[in-house]
């Protein structure tokens, strides 16, 4: 049976539209994991569920993370807790700022649902540079061979 790597990824714009698309097109370099990309507006616990890890993408807005992964982290919240404790999980944000708030308030969630930052949050931040999409692309690989490894 494979592995599911989920990508739940706020992506209102071509540049993190790009950045969504390389981090599967990273985890797809791994054979023998099924990779769902899911719009956190479309994205809940059944998803979650369903996955071995899980990869969430964000912008900052307005020093937080954007309305839609808050609007997923509400529905699915409360019928995740307990059922999901350790999953695997990375972070990217696509800051202008620093995106420090914006990690702050995702991690206080994980910490919550007791889910496992596996690799330490890429922040895209500043003015855009196409490295984003190489780093965006690493961290689906990296997700991908670690799950296929069964190193988490």
């Amino acid at each position: 049976m494979s592995k599911r790597l989920l990508i739940v990824a706020h992506a209102p714009s071509e540049n993190t539209l790009s950045l969504r698309a390389a981090v599967a097109r990273g985890a797809l370099s791994e054979t023998g994991i099924d990779v769902r990309v899911a719009a956190p507006l479309q994205a809940g616990p059944d998803d979650v569920l369903a996955a071995q890890a899980v990869v969430l993408g964000t912008t900052e807005n307005l020093g937080y993370m954007s309305g839609a992964l808050k609007d997923f982290f509400d529905r699915s919240y409360n019928p995740l807790l307990d059922k999901t404790q350790g999953l695997p999980c990375a972070l990217y944000i696509r800051a202008g700022s620093d995106g420090t708030g914006t990690r702050r308030g995702v991690e206080t969630i994980l910490t919550g649902l007791h889910w496992r930052l596996v690799q330490e949050p890429l922040i895209c931040k500043g003015p855009w540079q196409p490295v984003f999409v190489e780093q965006c692309e690493e961290l689906g690989a990296a997700m991908a061979a670690g799950l296929a490894a069964g190193i988490f």
